[in-house]
């Protein structure tokens, strides 16, 4: 368990948050400039707080009540930046070396092997880092942190200077560090589609204040919590990969709805998370007929909530998933849309990214 308060008064801005995540990868999850660094900073030691606490696994990191302060470099923490870090004049092989030894001997180690083969760049270990491709330094960059043998991991937006391919090589990693190691992560974003991929646990931040913390179904589906606006609402499916067809289109089980979307690079049986976003959803009165969309999902209006616009954001329910669909007040208006109201969820397969569909946590376990 990981507990963290922290308070600080910056210019025209003050924190002011507690929370407390359990393991896996709990993602500060809000707009650029709420506070989220400063948080991680806190616990690394690289930001001293007014006040505040911080304790891992029973050990204090910081307590300014008690006057406790640890040390940065006595905090057991790897710390992944935006970008690799790494030492120019190093090989790949050393800069995971010199992570290595920085592990206390009381440490839980991994063993060099089990990362590399982990991180997938045994084939890089002679190189150094200016022949790297952005990609590559993060993942050297992740096989150091955590072979420090840290007691926790933290990452500051770690995707952030990668485009959108790299950034999606780079995903199956984290999720395997959740699934597959004990060293609890907290993961700084401020994409939605990070946080459905990743996240165990999402503390959303705004204006320098917890709006919500919860499992990140949870959070992710609710539109009152999320720190980016309706606009990024979107909810969160666990589905079972169940066959793909000869056409690129694979089919999953969501709580006994068919779910169609491309070709998904996983094995039938696959238990994975699809994030739909509400603003790729629209929904029917009467079952559709003679249209591209290959998914007309049934489902029963729970709720509809209007903001101060053109919009209205509908709740669904299907099949016990919750689907969101974001709509013109206007269209709400001619199809007599209420709560209770038994309608369908019409998604296409091809708004479905590829980022937004993974691992569900504990699939490598």
């Amino acid at each position: 368990m990981l507990s963290v308060s922290v308070s600080q008064a910056f210019e025209g801005f003050s924190l002011n948050v507690s929370f407390e995540a359990p393991q896996g990868i709990t993602v500060l999850y809000g707009r650029s400039g709420t506070g989220k660094t400063s948080i991680i900073n806190a616990v690394a030691g690289l930001l001293r707080p007014t006040a505040g606490r911080a304790e891992i696994h029973g050990r204090i990191l910081f307590d300014t009540a008690e006057g406790i302060w640890i040390p940065p470099h006595r905090r057991r923490i790897g710390y992944i930046f935006q970008e690799g870090r790494l030492f120019p004049h190093l090989t790949v092989q050393q800069n995971l070396l010199y992570g290595r030894w920085f592990a206390p001997g009381t440490a839980r180690r991994e063993t060099p092997d089990r990362i590399i083969d982990m991180l997938g760049i045994g084939h890089l270990l002679k190189r150094r880092p200016g022949m790297l491709s952005g990609g590559e330094k993060q993942r050297v960059a992740i096989g150091r942190a955590l072979l420090s043998g840290p007691e926790i991991l933290l990452a500051d937006e770690p995707l952030a200077a990668l485009d959108d391919a790299r950034k999606a090589d780079i995903l199956p990693y984290f999720e395997r560090i959740r699934d597959e190691l004990s060293v609890p992560v907290l993961y700084v974003s401020h994409s939605a589609s990070e946080v459905a991929r990743l996240a165990t646990t999402v503390v959303a931040i705004e204006d320098g204040r917890v709006t919500g913390l919860g499992p990140a179904r949870d959070v992710l589906s609710d539109p009152t919590v999320t720190p980016l606006g309706i606009r990024s609402a979107g909810a969160m499916l666990t589905a079972r990969l169940v066959r793909h067809h000869d056409d690129g289109i694979s089919e999953l089980d969501a709580g006994g709805l068919p779910l169609l979307l491309p070709r998904i690079d996983h094995a039938p049986g696959r238990t994975l998370r699809v994030r739909i976003e509400a603003q790729d959803v629209m929904i029917a009165t009467t079952h559709p007929t003679d249209i591209s969309a290959l998914n007309v999902l049934p489902a029963v209006l729970t709720d509809l909530r209007q903001g101060d616009g053109p919009g209205v954001l509908a709740r669904l329910d299907a099949g016990g998933n919750t689907i969101l669909a974001r709509i013109t007040r206007r269209s709400c208006d001619a199809l007599g849309l209420r709560p209770g109201m038994p309608v369908f969820a019409v998604v296409k397969a091809v708004s479905v990214p590829r980022e937004a569909v993974g691992d569900h946590p504990g699939r490598h376990v």
